[in-house]
């Protein structure tokens, strides 16, 4: 699907489309319409990169309880606790 915005639109919020793009995925990100894997393959990022735009965002990550008790099995696994 395509999506055109007006560069007139975009001029005036003072926008490339890249920029553009960004906004929209990490606003999808934050409503949690989108997993990490999606946003980062949008944007063509790797997750670090990726982090570290939620970062200075200050948009937090998706980490739930399963995903919390997933890493702590993963750890007991390879006998790191």
């Amino acid at each position: 699907m395509s999506i055109t915005i007006p560069d007139e639109l975009l001029t005036k919020a003072k926008l490339t489309e890249a920029d553009a793009l960004k906004e929209l995925i990490l606003t999808l990100f934050a409503q949690h319409r989108l997993t990490t894997g999606q946003a980062c393959r949008a944007l063509a990022m790797d997750r670090i990169s990726f982090q570290h735009l939620l970062a200075e965002r200050k948009i937090p990550m998706h980490y739930d309880v399963k995903e919390f008790e997933q890493d702590m099995q993963t750890l007991r696994e390879l006998g790191l606790l």
